[in-house]
């Protein structure tokens, strides 16, 4: 039922692992109306772009409405016997280890929870990985094996109280926007140091006193440094080692290979002053918290890197005290969920573990099972090597993109295309994934799915539905239950709504639970045999579930307040005791050579999301970057060629694409960085994964991403068009010669193309093709207009006296000189934007420029204008003249380089 106009409803973001609340209404036009919600303690009533931008996300458009079999429509009743057919064929003939899931921080807890039980418990395979493997599953081992269990001790009130902060591997100013935001405000209020140790110059280093841009994969060094550091010079926390760890010794004999600072000096490529520096303030600041993400966890060594920093906490007594952890954020709104619930390969439910015979005899008798796995099944890279090897034949892959977010991404494309069964949940009708499935499943979006989401800082928080399901789209939940129920289990998946399951779910966190040690001690701890507790929500009424607040796990009781784990010095281990790992510094697997001198860093950037499925909806959030691009040194452009905003052909042992480049002076000399956010269904050329090997770390089996050895070249074209239309699908039948990519606008699409064609050509056959589409689609009372402008050629289509498309046809084309280009499909021709067209010029005070600020709409013309005009020579002055700023925050940083590059200083 949809929301009643003028009536917010309380839910979560879809995006990161922050995990913050939203309040949402549907206003008199039908459109999704998003804000903070100021009652939700991970975000205090802020949002970043991306969240701002949630009501253009959703709708009808594009979506998948309705099941199919071999991209034929089907009912739901044969789509979901053919799937729970073929999967208890596959397992009658080939064993259960013949069949696979791979499942996503997209779902939501209820969600992963059936299809854990599913597969697990039924099914007697733990062939069941998530996404959550490539993004923070080296956090989880290095978790496990320090604390005894995957646990983030600290909350978010942390950076809040700390004295020093510590941003490693993290960008958190793109990656975890609104924390980033409190921090800046922490550190306006408290005056705390901030240090950012990352081989890139990221928009995050904006609030730091210091940045160590490090060499890639040397974190190990700089940590073991630091610890050796810390018992030279009598920082050791001797009587919280004596009472609450193990194993130092072994950890501080490894450690002192880096003993003195030309030692890590060496490794790091760092200066002598500036390891000092950081050494003594960690030593100095008793309240520390050091934050970590990808920069850390995607690595060959990830899981070693995350002990080594874990190592420093423990050995000065800094973890799960006010102001005082290691904090790992996530990337998906519900990884940690995941986690929670064993969507990872290698755990079982609530926090308990294969090899435990306890824990398999209570997870039988819980499920009321005789088939529950007994060893861990395949991990994510894995998973996809026995499909290739044809160990697995059917996977069901849901709410993710692996043929574009895994490494060799083109290689994984066909597998998933040789494998003999593909079945996909998803919301969106057309994915690179989707594109091999043999049965596509609609499922619901964010914004019509109903659970419980866990954030970074373990807070569950309810997801509740704002919109009706368009067309024929189900719960995941209901999807999984119901393939359950045909392939013979249903008296264990016979669950009426998601409050059933999570009542399910959080009775499994008792099991085994010592009672007489629960509660909260005199250190405002939980103390727990198993940390995952939620027995305070067992009994929930479907009321409460509705209308339950965000609240912390373990939950002993129900809306209890915030709880920190760990800080009383009892841990989760048989020995109650936390374990020091010795970590020993290697090289990255893969290195730069002759061939290959470059090394390629891959992450995200500040206004789309994963694979771009639901940011890529959005017009204002694909204004601020609109293409995929190579940043790179200025020394690298030189050495190799390259002119700005030319395009690079980027080689790995694994492949080649095309890529903008960026010239930037915040990358390394040697070190170049693009985004993996584009796919085959927005580009022809930038699918970045297609570089990256499969290597891993041995332990968490997650992916190096932050180090592939590439050459760049230059790729010469003959000529461009910027191309805006209602009909995106002109981009997919442009030839081998025609590179693309494509990006949503207001009411249409904007697409730019890079050809070998000289400009003659390729305006002849832009407009064949667009009067094909007319043609095709019968418009009436259809206008042409076509005229040469200042070397360029221009092209317009109007049905009757309003725009349908257009293009702009050059040798050398500025895409900056023609935003007013995103608005102007459906206006008039006397509009002074469309004549526009035809003169080469736009109008006085439409000159708005390529978006800064998402939220407030405000571009770089508009800012480098106010800049000039009224003086500007702060952020906040030039906040006060266009706005920019005053939304998420996200953009800050740009603001500063704009001052620092019109030569105007800073205060």
């Amino acid at each position: 039922m949809s929301p009643k106009e003028n009536t917010w409803i309380k839910s979560t973001c879809a995006y990161c692992g922050v995990g913050c609340g939203i309040e949402a209404r549907t206003n008199s036009h039908g459109k999704l109306e998003v804000r903070g919600d100021s009652q939700h303690p991970a975000n205090l009533g802020k949002l970043c772009s991306k969240g701002l931008a949630l009501g253009e996300t959703v709708g009808i458009e594009g979506r998948l409405l309705k099941p199919q079999i071999n991209q034929q429509d089907v009912s739901w009743e044969e789509a979901l016997a053919d799937v729970a057919g073929q999967f208890n064929r596959v397992i009658e003939r080939h064993g259960k280890e013949a069949v696979a899931f791979y499942v996503s921080g997209q779902l939501l807890t209820e969600d992963y929870y059936v299809a854990n039980k599913l597969m697990k418990g039924f099914v007697g395979s733990a062939n069941i990985d998530t996404n959550s493997r490539l993004c923070m599953s080296s956090s989880v081992a290095g978790h496990k094996r320090a604390f005894g269990a995957d646990i983030v001790p600290g909350c978010y009130e942390d950076l809040e109280m700390a004295d020093l902060i510590i941003l490693t591997g993290s960008n958190l100013a793109w990656c975890h926007p609104v924390l980033f935001q409190r921090l800046r405000e922490a550190k306006a209020k408290r005056h705390c140091k901030i240090i950012v140790i990352d081989p890139r110059k990221t928009p995050t280093c904006d609030i730091a006193d210091m940045h160590l841009p490090l060499l890639p994969g040397s974190d190990i060094a700089l940590f073991n440094g630091l610890l050796a550091f810390l018992s030279e010079n009598n920082s050791l926390d001797f009587e919280y080692i004596e009472a609450a760890t193990e194993g130092l010794d072994l950890a501080l004999a490894t450690a002192f290979r880096f003993g003195d600072i030309e030692s890590v000096q060496a490794v790091t490529g760092l200066d002598k002053a500036q390891i000092l520096t950081f050494y003594q303030l960690f030593a100095a600041s008793k309240k520390t918290v050091t934050v970590y993400s990808q920069g850390v966890n995607q690595s060959t060594s990830g899981t070693n890197k995350v002990n080594s920093i874990l190592n420093c906490h423990l050995a000065t007594g800094r973890v799960g005290k006010p102001g005082s952890t290691p904090f790992s954020v996530t990337g998906q709104p519900n990884a940690m969920g995941g986690r929670e619930v064993g969507g990872l390969a290698n755990m079982l439910a609530a926090h308990m573990d294969f090899g435990n015979p306890e824990h398999t005899q209570q997870i039988s008798a819980f499920w009321q099972t005789d088939n529950l796995a007994s060893a861990p099944g395949l991990k994510a890279i894995d998973m996809f090597n026995a499909i290739e090897s044809g160990q697995i034949k059917a996977i069901w892959i849901m709410a993710t993109n692996p043929a574009v977010s895994l490494p060799e991404s083109k290689r994984i494309s066909t597998i998933l295309a040789n494998c003999p069964y593909v079945v996909v949940s998803d919301c969106m009708a057309d994915t690179d994934t989707l594109r091999h499935a043999n049965v596509a499943l609609p499922a619901q979006g964010w914004s019509e799915k109903s659970g419980t989401v866990t954030n970074s800082e373990r807070r569950i928080s309810r997801q509740r539905r704002l919109l009706p399901s368009p067309g024929e789209a189900k719960p995941d939940w209901w999807i999984i239950c119901e393939v359950a129920k045909k392939m013979g289990f249903g008296d264990a998946f016979d669950y009426h709504n998601e409050a059933d399951i999570f009542r399910e779910y959080a009775q499994m966190t008792t099991l085994g639970q010592k009672e007489a040690t629960a509660g909260m001690n005199r250190h405002g701890v939980c103390a727990l045999s198993r940390p995952l507790n939620l027995s305070g929500l067992t009994g929930l009424t479907a009321k409460q579930y509705h209308q339950m607040p965000p609240q912390q796990w373990p939950v002993t009781t129900y809306n209890q307040p915030t709880v920190r784990l760990f800080g009383n010095g009892e841990f989760a281990t048989p020995s109650g005791k936390a374990q020091f790992i010795a970590t020993d510094h290697r090289p990255i697997a893969a290195t730069t050579s002759r061939q290959y001198p470059l090394l390629l860093n891959s992450g995200r950037i500040r206004d789309h999301w994963h694979t771009m499925t639901r940011s890529g909806l959005s017009p204002r959030l694909s204004e601020h970057i609109s293409e995929p691009f190579l940043a790179l040194s200025p020394q690298d452009a030189e050495r190799f060629s390259i002119k700005p905003n030319a395009l690079v052909n980027v080689i790995s042992r694994k492949g080649e694409i095309l890529l903008r480049a960026r010239i930037s002076k915040e990358c390394q000399s040697g070190h170049v960085f693009a985004p993996f956010h584009w796919n085959n269904c927005t580009t022809s050329m930038g699918k970045v994964n297609t570089l990256i090997a499969d290597q891993r770390d041995p332990l968490s089996g997650q992916p190096e991403f932050k180090a592939t050895p590439v050459r760049i070249e230059p790729s010469p074209y003959q000529s461009e068009a910027l191309l805006i239309t209602q009909d995106k699908h002109i981009a997919t039948s442009m030839s081998p010669q025609q590179h693309w990519t494509s990006q949503r606008t207001h009411n249409g699409h904007l697409i730019r193309v890079t050809s070998q064609q000289q400009p003659e050509q390729l305006h002849t056959w832009l407009a064949a093709q667009m009067t094909h589409v007319q043609r095709y689609a019968q418009v009436k009372d259809q206008q042409l207009i076509s005229i040469e402008v200042n070397n360029e050629s221009r092209y317009a289509q109007f049905q009757g006296n309003q725009l349908h498309s257009a293009f702009i046809v050059s040798d050398d084309l500025h895409p900056s000189d023609y935003d007013y280009l995103y608005t102007l499909i459906g206006r008039p021709l006397s509009d002074p934007l469309v004549q526009a067209l035809f003169t080469g010029k736009a109008p006085p005070g439409h000159q708005n420029g390529r978006l800064v600020c998402a939220c407030k709409q405000v571009g770089v013309k508009t800012i480098e204008q106010a800049i000039r005009a009224k003086s500007c020579c702060s952020v906040k002055e030039i906040s006060d003249a266009t706005q920019a700023g005053t939304g998420c925050g996200s953009c800050l940083p740009e603001l500063t380089l704009m001052l620092e590059e019109i030569q105007i200083k800073p205060i």
